[in-house]
């Protein structure tokens, strides 16, 4: 071979290897640059203050501290979660909330429902139902109304007037709105053993097991990222949130034998009526014992309709 001729091809060589090894780490740079700028995750700072319907949280405490961060790192990223709740919590909070302040019981325990059922009518494993959350036999100790035809724990009116008394009698027990959050979900008595077992009178010096030790955690981080979203990289504008469609009360203390007909009476349908009265088990009102009961009718048009 020609000296020449083999120096070029050797020279070639080199090149072509230079050029594949050049192009390869301009790819896998600009590649890390792309998917380094186009997602990020990011630690959340620690609020400097907290409280609890009044009651500040002990940041100081080490380990109050992480468990307050978990509650905040996992409600925060878990967006799509994030989102309803504001939705829902924009629609049904100001039901709620006026309930809660002519009871006596801070705003605050709005949160209590919000993670407690996510504000929807749904049932635990354990039985318990509604935005509260409410077991049977406590609800019957409330005056709540449970059989196979009417459920009132589906009520919100109701659960909630129901939530506010048992929390009144907690906050009287213990002393404390934090205690009394706990107890809602651990029971008074749950909590009032533990408080005498391990010689504490607070809930942040209690070792409670997984969930009423997460609990009022959880209540204090969708507080905290409900009141600023955007801090949290939520952003919606009012139009992207729920609202309650007006209504009007209907009174009854008679049987109805159809609630569809019932329904059709008003210009609605059955699915309406449903919606809006969920506490109806079936398609008819039993009222044996005439009870006056109180039924949500949806406006048509914004505007009552007769029937």
């Amino acid at each position: 071979m020609d000296m020449s001729n083999k120096y070029t091809t050797y020279f070639f060589l080199i090149f072509i290897v230079l050029f594949v090894f050049i192009f390869f780490s301009f790819v896998t740079k600009n590649h890390h640059n792309l998917t380094s700028s186009d997602y990020n995750v990011y630690a959340l700072p620690m609020p400097n203050k907290l409280d609890f319907s009044g009651e500040i949280i002990p940041l100081n405490i080490s380990d109050v501290r992480e468990r307050m961060d978990r509650e905040l790192l996992v409600n925060t990223y878990w967006q799509s979660n994030g989102f309803l709740l504001f939705k829902r919590a924009h629609k049904y909070f100001p039901i709620i909330e006026p309930i809660l302040k002519s009871n006596g019981i801070p705003d605050d325990f709005k949160y209590l429902a919000l993670i407690e059922s996510g504000l929807q009518n749904v049932t635990s494993p354990a039985g318990a139902k509604g935005f509260w959350q409410i077991m049977k036999t406590t609800a019957k100790e409330f005056g709540l109304e449970v059989n196979q035809n009417v459920d009132e724990r589906n009520n919100l009116i109701l659960s909630t007037k129901v939530a506010c008394e048992y929390l009144l009698k907690a906050k009287e027990r213990f002393g404390s709105w934090t205690l009394a959050a706990a107890s809602y979900n651990a029971g008074m008595n749950g909590i009032a053993t533990e408080l005498k077992r391990q010689s504490v009178d607070n809930y942040y010096d209690m070792l409670l097991s997984q969930e009423t030790g997460r609990y009022v955690f959880r209540i204090l981080a969708l507080k905290e990222i409900t009141n600023n979203p955007m801090r949290y990289g939520f952003n919606y504008t009012d139009t992207d949130l729920y609202n309650h469609p007006p209504t009007f009360s209907v009174e009854i203390d008679t049987a109805v034998s159809d609630l569809v007909q019932f329904a059709n009476g008003f210009g609605i349908n059955y699915k309406q009526l449903k919606i809006h009265n969920p506490w109806l088990r079936e398609t008819f009102l039993n009222n044996k014992s005439r009870k006056k009961y109180t039924i949500e009718i949806p406006k048509i048009n914004g505007v009552e309709s007769k029937n």
